[in-house]
């Protein structure tokens, strides 16, 4: 089942992000090769700068995404104000359709 992480940055967080960005793609990339990352890219402010993220992943259950959630550097960190987990269904343009 499909899960979109709906993550809102903290107000001020943009360097933190910034900094902890390397380990954040290792983190999505290693999510990838298990089969667990569906796809995933930043939200932008008006300036065009990163303040939150769309992550969806594949998970059995609301609670195994968010783990994997957590599990996240920008999460570590305390990148993230917010993390919402929302079952979620690709309808359309979906590759594995």
């Amino acid at each position: 089942m499909l899960f979109a992480l709906l993550c809102t940055d903290k107000p001020g967080a943009l360097q933190l992000r910034l900094d902890t960005r390397p380990v954040h793609v290792a983190h999505l990339t290693k999510l990838n090769e298990e089969g667990k990352l569906a796809f995933a890219g930043p939200f932008l402010d008006a300036d065009g700068k990163p303040n939150g993220s769309l992550v969806v992943v594949k998970a059995d259950s609301a609670e195994a995404a968010r783990a994997l959630g957590e599990a996240d550097p920008f999460f570590k960190a305390g990148v993230f104000e917010s993390v919402v987990v929302k079952p979620w269904t690709w309808t359309f343009n979906n590759p594995e359709a």
